[in-house]
C-alpha cells in the first residue's frame, strides 16, 4: 500500500513542476497515442494490448493534474 503512495505522490511531485501549457501539450499526446493505439489494435500490429489502459489513466492523471492547476491559478488570483 505504501508502494501506491509513493506512486501518487510522484505523479503529484511532477504535475506541480510542469505548467498548464506543458501538461496540455503532454495531454494531446497522449491522445494521438492513444488513437494510433486502438488503430494497431483493430489492425492487429498492436503488440502488447495494455498499452491502451496504461494511457487512458496517464490521461485521466494528465486531466487531474490540469483541473488542480487550473484551480491553483483561479485561486491566485
Amino acid at each position: 500500500m505504501a508502494k501506491a503512495a509513493t506512486k501518487a505522490t510522484k505523479a503529484k511531485d511532477a504535475a506541480e513542476v510542469k505548467s498548464l501549457e506543458d501538461l496540455q501539450k503532454d495531454l494531446a499526446a497522449k491522445q494521438l497515442e492513444i488513437v494510433e493505439a486502438r488503430r494497431g489494435l483493430a489492425a492487429g500490429e498492436l503488440q502488447n494490448p495494455r498499452v491502451i489502459t496504461k494511457t487512458r489513466k496517464e490521461i485521466a492523471r494528465l486531466h487531474t493534474a490540469i483541473r488542480a492547476a487550473e484551480l491553483a491559478e483561479k485561486g491566485d488570483k
